[in-house]
């Protein structure tokens, strides 16, 4: 279960809209310009619209169901900067890096924006962590690295 803030919840609620609505015709207006081609039997358009239309109805169950299961962030407890908590900025030291990184934990990554999930490795050996503390994660691959919380900021 992905806790959000209301900002967050707002953002997943805006991007489901647009897959319901953009998305769906744009899919729908592919697909009827392949049709008009002709034989949908050998139709290679035809085919990549349809997969695409799966792909983007399962994009939309998928943020159905994460709104679903959400849950929203106490604003009180956000506020605390004693600790990681969802919805806070950390800034860490990378061990195996060398480098300092800065992550906004969130209930879903966005890598490109600096946001990681509570529920990535990353994020939830940080989460509880306070300033001068080491998170110690697992990758998926085996591989152990460490993060040295220096600062947590709303």
């Amino acid at each position: 279960m992905a806790k959000y803030t209301e900002e967050g919840l707002r953002v997943l609620k805006e991007e489901l809209e647009k897959l319901r609505t953009e998305g769906r015709d744009e899919i729908a207006e592919r697909i009827k310009v392949a049709r008009s081609f002709g034989d949908l039997s050998e139709n290679a358009e035809y085919d990549e619209a349809m997969n695409d239309q799966a792909k983007l109805e399962a994009n939309i169950a998928k943020l159905e169901a994460e709104l679903r299961d959400a849950t929203l962030i106490d604003e009180t407890e956000a506020n605390d900067t004693s600790v990681v908590r969802v919805g806070l900025t950390v800034v860490a030291f990378d061990e195996s890096e060398k480098e300092e990184v800065t992550y906004k934990i969130l209930g879903k990554s966005n890598i490109a924006e600096g946001i990681i999930s509570d529920q990535s490795p990353v994020g939830a050996a940080l989460l509880g962590k306070a300033v001068g503390e080491e998170a110690e994660v697992v990758l998926p691959g085996g591989e152990t690295v460490y993060y040295k919380v220096i600062k947590i900021s709303k």
